[in-house]
């Protein structure tokens, strides 16, 4: 027998933020594989009964080789069971789908993919801004912070990355942003580029703040090591909370 993998997107961890869809494949679900971040949506929609596999990756925590999750989920799918990919976010940006869409396809497992809310778009509405603006901010690129050193890529695009009329949105920056900007700011880009900080977004844990490039490089470096909570950065001309949480 040969089952089925649905890859479900969690959103970023408020589970009224889940599509209808998302919450029907997960009810349906007989196995589910989740990530460390979509934990909330498992307990609130999950049938009992259903077998759930922590296969989360945490940087600096022990985590799942993606290579051991590729053979779990060819394994759950061909006992014939209905299996959810749970992922944080959505799906399709920065979490390794390639990956897997590629393990399941090498031995026939058909799949569908949905799509969700990204961290992105609800750290921007938390602080209520958009990510696009007529004329002064008509592109958007997501990029990552660090590569599989855990240093920030040394082959990217940095004219884009700097460029004034974009929106920027960093994952996983923490530990690289301070370098990024002084490459950025070598590169053109202004030292009072507006800059976001969102953290923990969509849980009970969030904090956004608001900074310059330049003073969020500065606070980040003193930040102690022991605080590590799931970040995103924001840079370009939106990115000014209109939304006070203080």
């Amino acid at each position: 027998m040969t089952g089925f993998v649905s890859f479900v997107s969690s959103g970023p961890g408020d589970p009224e933020l889940l599509t209808l869809k998302a919450v029907k494949r997960i009810r349906d679900a007989e196995v589910i594989l989740h990530d460390h971040l979509s934990t909330i949506p498992v307990a609130a929609h999950a049938q009992p009964g259903t077998k759930l596999v922590n296969v989360g990756k945490r940087a600096g925590h022990p985590s799942t080789r993606q290579d051991d999750i590729n053979r779990l989920l060819v394994k759950h799918a061909k006992t014939g069971a209905r299996v959810v990919r749970l992922k944080s976010g959505d799906a399709g940006i920065f979490g390794r789908l390639e990956e897997e869409l590629i393990a399941l396809t090498t031995v026939g497992i058909r799949f569908e993919i949905i799509p969700g809310v990204s961290a992105a778009s609800a750290a921007a509405a938390a602080v209520g801004i958009p990510l696009t603006r007529r004329m002064t901010a008509r592109r958007v690129q997501f990029f990552t912070g660090h590569d599989i050193t855990g240093g920030f890529p040394n082959d990217v695009n940095i004219g884009a990355l700097a460029d004034p009329a974009a929106t920027s949105v960093v994952y996983m920056a923490k530990a690289t942003f301070p370098a990024l900007t002084k490459i950025l700011i070598a590169a053109g880009l202004s030292p009072d580029t507006p800059a976001l900080l969102a953290e923990a977004v969509s849980t009970p844990q969030e904090r956004s703040a608001a900074y310059t490039i330049d003073t969020l490089a500065n606070h980040l470096i003193a930040l102690p090591p022991e605080h590590d909570a799931p970040t995103l950065i924001i840079y370009g001309p939106l990115a000014t909370p209109s939304i006070s949480f203080d």
